[in-house]
């Protein structure tokens, strides 16, 4: 994320000017943006033409810069855009006022934020532009025929490949190499500054002996991990560990696994934690909260209007922060997200525990 310029408006206000520069940068878009918000931007729209010196052709694409009034916002992972929806507010053309439009925002594409900016939204906009130096990592999973590859993004980690091969050395050695062969040749066409190779056994040995003398030159982005498990769980595991952090300094999902494992931990033991929103709204009136934990998509139905809870998360929000703790916004893409899920999408731990 870069961001251009901020300046005040009047009502209190900020109008934030910015230009994400990946998909990980339109992910957090979406949990900073609500209904109300204004949002400018570049434009095509279809106008109708029937006057004197054009016919109507049924309407032709113009060029325009247009401010609307958010209603509604999607990610669009696969489409690499972020579609905002909503009224036009302000456009060159005043016959155009008020009509419904869908901006797409994309990578590289400028636009202006304007809202009453919400702490942990500003603290999500500094992360992202924080994390743009951090460099990419891909974790390879590898066990006795399979292997999985998952690039680490800020809001997850998407499995890029799943590969089976033939078990066992000896007369299947060929069969096992040819495994080897497929990951090699996907870890090598991936644009990535290091690689997490991981799995439990001898096998990711093996993997990394064959890379090594296959694409020599790949080894050296390659640091190795032990792991009981491949795929999602052993990329959970690898997270846990903390090897990405060497790697990627501070990852969002690194530290959400961390947070999450704690969180089951304690309840484990039945002690120092909430969770639900009854729990963790006593938490926050006794000031016993050191960290918040909270789901991206449960905050953004709350402030939505869509939401079930009786009380203003903002203001749980503030409460929490006021008092000294901490607030950590989860990723429902990622599996600490769905976990977290499972408590209500939010849960506290605590300084101290309550009767």
């Amino acid at each position: 994320m870069r961001i251009q310029s901020r300046q005040r408006v009047e009502g209190g206000g900020e109008r934030i000017s910015l230009v994400p520069e990946s998909l990980d940068d339109l992910w957090h878009l979406t949990y900073v943006l609500e209904p109300g918000d204004r949002v400018s931007g570049d434009t095509t729209r279809r106008i109708q033409r029937n006057d004197d010196q054009m016919r109507d052709t049924g309407g032709e694409r113009e060029h325009m810069y247009v401010t609307i009034e958010v209603d509604d916002v999607e990610f669009h992972k696969f489409a690499n855009r972020l579609r905002v929806s909503g009224t036009i507010a302000d456009c060159s053309r005043e016959d155009q006022l008020g009509q419904h439009h869908t901006l797409n925002v994309e990578e590289t594409k400028e636009i202006e934020i304007e809202k009453r900016w919400k702490r942990d939204q500003l603290d999500r906009l500094e992360e992202a532009e924080a994390a743009t130096d951090n460099p990419d990592v891909a974790i390879a999973t590898v066990e006795e025929g399979k292997a999985h590859i998952h690039a680490v993004t800020q809001y997850g980690a998407d499995e890029q490949g799943e590969f089976s091969g033939t078990t066992g050395k000896g007369e299947y050695a060929r069969g096992r190499d040819e495994l080897f062969a497929e990951l090699t040749d996907a870890l090598a066409r991936m644009d990535v500054d290091a690689i997490v190779l991981a799995g439990p056994g001898f096998t990711k040995q093996d993997a990394y002996d064959y890379i090594e003398e296959n694409a020599p030159d790949l080894t050296e982005k390659i640091s190795t991990v032990d792991t009981s498990a491949v795929g999602d769980r052993g990329v959970h595991e690898v997270l846990k560990r903390g090897a990405v952090e060497e790697v990627q300094q501070e990852t969002r999902i690194a530290e959400e696994a961390e947070l999450i494992d704690e969180l089951t931990k304690r309840i484990g033991e039945g002690a120092r934690v909430a969770y639900g929103i009854d729990q963790v709204e006593k938490a926050a009136d006794f000031g016993a909260i050191e960290h918040l934990l909270i789901l991206d998509e449960r905050l953004r139905a709350e402030r939505g209007g869509e939401g079930e809870w009786d009380l203003d998360v903002n203001d749980l929000i503030t409460s929490v922060e006021r008092k000294g703790g901490d607030v950590t916004v989860f990723s429902s893409e990622f599996a600490p997200g769905d976990q977290l899920s499972g408590f209500g999408g939010i849960a506290a731990l605590l300084r101290y525990r309550l009767e």
